[in-house]
């Protein structure tokens, strides 16, 4: 298995970044909804002028992924939907890639010798816990930048950074924020990342392990679809909350001798719970699983069709 794992994972995982990254961007702008750069001065109340009175403050209208679709085609052009496509190949070639190989590694050196292959749930998951924060903390900085890059457009023109590439991205940002900027919300990735390839690569295994010892359907596409469209929900389902938060902290602005609008993975959360609720931690809920969906079934059926490919090398 060794490098043939990394190549067979990364070929499946840059197709299917790039096949999903508009529903991918949409998830992005929908995390960021009714977030302001310093939400711990957002007013829980406003007052009625000449009164003491006080109500609410309005909350900015939620929108849904078709009208954030909509929205970004007709102001931004079509083209805006896959703005930091360049960042998606590359976070996939450095994280997804090393976090596919090293679970068919792990995989392999943690299943019995006398039935290789065969590994219980639990050490499935535990593979894709190593698995997943090795490739987060590999593929961090094209993570940043990527956000980056898919937030640029809601931004007033003045304000934006204007990538032009994830490369320009990426040197940007350490020199003008530091080296260490391309780490800002590693722990985030990291969790999320052990979070998704725990619960994705785990559960296609299984899914697709018991669908073909109950006989339900032989190894094929409608086995694979199957059990990767599974996996796709409880990634999901699993890791939004903590994807909504690590879109936050890698996207805000901090200003030369200003204090960050969050500092921290906890005080996002708290600040983003306060403000909007706790269900905002589920913003972007629909095209999350409308991406992950989509993205899981296009990675594992090209990664068992690239294995029938690469089978005789």
């Amino acid at each position: 298995m060794g490098l043939k794992g990394f190549v067979e994972g990364g070929i499946a995982s840059v197709v299917a970044g790039c096949s999903t990254h508009p529903l991918d961007l949409i998830k992005v702008r929908m995390q960021l909804q009714g977030e302001t750069q310093v939400p711990s001065l957002r007013p829980a109340y406003a007052f009625n002028a000449g009164t003491t009175a006080k109500f609410p403050a309005p909350q900015p209208p939620k929108v849904g992924p078709i009208s954030v679709g909509v929205k970004i085609f007709r102001t931004e052009g079509v083209a805006a939907l896959f703005s930091g496509v360049s960042a998606t190949v590359l976070r996939q070639t450095l994280y997804s890639t090393t976090r596919m190989g090293l679970y068919e590694i792990l995989k392999q050196k943690w299943s019995d010798p006398n039935n290789p292959g065969s590994l219980p749930l639990g050490r499935k998951v535990a593979a894709g816990l190593v698995a997943g924060a090795v490739g987060a903390a590999v593929g961090n900085p094209a993570d940043v930048a990527m956000v980056r890059m898919q937030a640029d457009g809601r931004l007033p023109v003045s304000q934006r950074r204007n990538y032009s590439s994830v490369v320009d991205a990426v040197t940007r940002m350490a020199r003008q924020e530091g080296v260490t900027s391309l780490w800002r919300g590693s722990s985030l990735t990291v969790n999320r990342a052990m979070i998704v390839t725990a619960s994705q690569l785990a559960t296609y295994d299984q899914a697709k392990e018991t669908i073909i010892e109950k006989r339900w359907m032989k190894d094929g596409l409608g086995t694979h679809v199957a059990a990767s469209f599974t996996a796709g929900l409880v990634a999901a389902v699993a890791s939004n909350p903590v994807d909504v938060i690590k879109t936050r902290v890698m996207n805000m602005k901090v200003g030369p001798g200003m204090e960050p609008p969050y500092s921290g993975a906890l005080d996002c959360g708290l600040k983003t719970i306060r403000a909007e609720g706790p269900m905002a931690l589920y913003k972007g809920f629909v095209p999350t699983v409308s991406r992950q969906g989509p993205f899981t079934v296009v990675l594992f059926v090209t990664l068992e069709q690239v294995r029938k490919i690469l089978k005789d090398f």
